[in-house]
């Protein structure tokens, strides 16, 4: 190579070496200004998009691309301070710094506190709930009715996803809640983001219940994408908080998924879809069950739009406990009207998969039931609060031709079908057990038993008791008017099936799991055939109660009237029927001197014309039919030696007379 074009090339690598050592030299001169031009900047934008003070007291270089930053605070204007964090250390890109401004890879925040408040209607977080000043304005609510809670959620979701870094490693981060009835308080160990992964050890204080929890998930906020999952950290288990105080419930599991997988927000209406899976959870309320329930495992796959008076799940939402699979579309409408609509389908499922999957503790008579062939169910429930009468009640459960049951579990249905030893209880406790069969002395066979008071029963209680297959749809519907119209539990709906059912099988508690038993094991009697309608109304009129200790038709038509329950005429027959909702408050159908009282005569014209114009009883015997029975025997000691109770309220009768009503179609 020639000497002169040597020295050229080193002369020019000389320069090029110059040039960046100058270059050098020169960022690392001019870099603090730039890191301060940098921080004015980002106080400025923060400042002029929210009202609040955000300070940051220092910010310096440790390294070539180390920055600290620390004596941070965002407080709002007038208001308590919501976040403040001793330092800040961050990872500075070194390209940003040759492009002339910087840019944060890496953030590492130690010492945080956020810190929200609420006073009365005032908080010192709601800013971040609000739009930006220069978007155009919508109403929170289009009718002006109240909030638009889809409008609210997707508020709240942007601003916690727009604020959400590429890498941030928190070091004892500290959030608390507090207001005049409610504290809360979180802290967090440690929390990584990195590059969509999220990693958190978490303990959660709400009042005096404590979650220690561990998380692992995915974020991409640019999808409005976060998939997490939560494991407790200790024998307790996840427990949601308020539900014992608020519901007087406990809810517990031991671990949570949970994802958010679509956002969309148009016209005013948010739609969010994701799902949602719980193991091992523990429910507990009086009005659910009267045990524990347990449920291995529960999973909702959710498409839910929150909108103007709007809530809907839409029908795409599918909810699963254990094996068992459902269609859920459920709905409420309240801009000119309260509007409630429920719908729930199945596919075919196994009926074994179906017994099995009945969580434990729910349905304690069904637990250990083994089937054959497929059960599908399909409900539709509509309401609409200013047309009442317009209610719509459609419950189906359809099984294949080759539905059977092979093992009974805890309890066999079919036991009634012979005899069987029952045990009455009140409040809980076992007040008189007895035989229902021949071998009880007060055991009255069906065709021992007047016909007037098994066709009054039959026109009071359940009119179509011999021709439907356990559930009397249209009286359930009666039933939802009446309960809405008068604000509390009226009317049941229940037919003698029901009854019998709930008598024989099932505690005495109100809780909706009950109810549920009661259904299944109904139709599982009337569908299959396993026991006839004689037997079942032979059954029934054994073991109902009628008064004090009184329990069956031949004790009743001794205790009353000191006869056989064949010899009952038919004015006794629609006494010993008016009774049967309200056994205990035999007394009040009788004044001092043991006559009935003259609010009866309503009862027995609204059941006699029934049995007329059914043709079970005659003109002639309607006619003849008095309000009037005479007393013997034990009743009449207690009742005929009693005070006056003529002041008892008349309301008794209006219930019958309506529950008579409710079944005369």
């Amino acid at each position: 190579m020639d000497h002169r074009l040597k020295n050229k090339i080193l002369i020019w690598v000389g320069g090029v070496l110059a040039f960046v050592v100058l270059l050098f030299v020169l960022l690392f001169a001019f870099r603090s200004r730039l890191l301060n031009y940098t921080i004015e900047r980002v106080i400025a934008k923060v400042e002029n998009r929210y009202p609040v003070d955000f300070k940051i007291g220092n910010a310096e270089f440790v390294d070539w691309t180390s920055v600290v930053l620390s004596d941070i605070s965002l407080v709002p204007l007038k208001q308590d301070t919501l976040f403040v964090t001793d330092s800040v250390h961050a990872t500075v890109g070194f390209r940003s710094l040759f492009k002339g401004r910087i840019v944060f890879k890496r953030l590492v925040v130690n010492d945080s506190y956020l810190t929200a408040v609420k006073k009365g209607e005032v908080t010192n977080f709601d800013f971040l709930l609000k739009k930006d000043e220069e978007a155009p304005e919508q109403p929170a609510d289009t009718t002006g009715t109240g909030r638009n809670y889809g409008q609210l959620l997707n508020r709240l979701l942007e601003t916690a996803f727009d604020n959400v870094p590429d890498q941030v490693d928190f070091k004892n981060l500290n959030a608390s809640y507090t207001s005049t009835n409610r504290t809360i308080d979180i802290r967090m160990p440690y929390l990584l983001i990195d590059d969509g992964n999220i990693n958190s050890e978490l303990y959660v204080r709400t009042d005096s219940l404590v979650n220690n929890l561990l998380v692992k998930g995915t974020i991409d906020p640019r999808d409005y994408n976060i998939s997490a999952s939560l494991y407790t950290a200790d024998t307790a288990g996840i427990r949601l908080p308020y539900v014992q105080q608020k519901f007087d419930a406990m809810v517990a599991f031991d671990t949570l998924h949970i994802s958010l997988q679509d956002k969309k927000y148009r016209n005013d209406k948010l739609t969010v879809s994701g799902s949602a899976m719980v193991n091992n959870m523990l429910l507990n309320h009086p009005k659910l069950a009267d045990e524990d329930i347990m449920v291995e495992e529960g999973a909702v796959d959710y498409v839910v739009t929150l909108g103007p008076n709007l809530y809907v799940v839409d029908s795409l939402t599918e909810v699963r406990v254990n094996k068992a699979r459902a269609n859920v579309y459920a709905a409420y409408h309240n801009e000119t009207s309260k509007i409630f609509d429920l719908k729930v389908k199945t596919e075919q499922v196994p009926g074994n998969d179906f017994f099995s999957s009945l969580p434990p503790g729910l349905f304690e008579n069904l637990e250990g039931i083994r089937a054959e062939g497929w059960l599908q169910y399909d409900l539709k429930f509509h309401l609409n609060m200013d047309s009442l009468e317009q209610v719509v009640f459609d419950s189906d459960l359809d099984a294949s031709e080759d539905f059977k049951i092979v093992e009974w579990g805890n309890t066999n249905i079919e036991k009634i079908n012979s005899s069987f030893t029952h045990t009455m209880f009140e409040y809980g406790k076992p007040v008189r057990t007895f035989t229902v069969g021949p071998a009880n002395p007060f055991y009255a066979p069906i065709n021992q038993i007047s016909p007037y008071l098994r066709n009054a029963i039959l026109s009071a209680e359940d009119a179509g008791f011999y021709s439907h297959n356990g559930f009397h749809e249209e009286a359930f519907r009666q039933a939802i008017i009446k309960n809405l119209k008068e604000g509390e539990f009226a009317r049941g709906g229940s037919t003698i099936s029901m009854q019998l059912v709930k008598n024989v099988f099932l505690t005495r508690q109100k809780t909706v799991t009950r109810k549920v038993e009661e259904a299944i094991i109904v139709w599982l009697i009337e569908n299959l055939d396993l026991v006839s309608k004689n037997r079942l109304f032979e059954v029934y009129l054994n073991i109902i109660e009628w008064g004090p200790d009184v329990y069956g038709a031949k004790d009743a038509s001794r205790f009353y009237f000191g006869k056989q329950p064949s010899e009952l005429n038919l004015a006794e027959a629609i006494f010993l029927t008016s009774i049967i909702p309200s056994p205990k408050r035999y007394r009040s159908s009788f004044d001092s001197a043991g006559n009935l009282r003259s609010w009866k005569s309503g009862y027995y014209r609204m059941i006699g014309g029934i049995m007329r114009r059914r043709g079970l009883i005659s003109q002639e015997e309607y006619e003849n039919l008095y309000p009037n029975v005479r007393l013997y025997g034990r009743a009449r000691d207690l009742i005929v030696t009693n005070p006056d109770t003529s002041t008892v309220e008349e309301d008794t009768s209006q219930f019958e007379l309506e529950t008579i009503d409710m079944l005369d179609f």
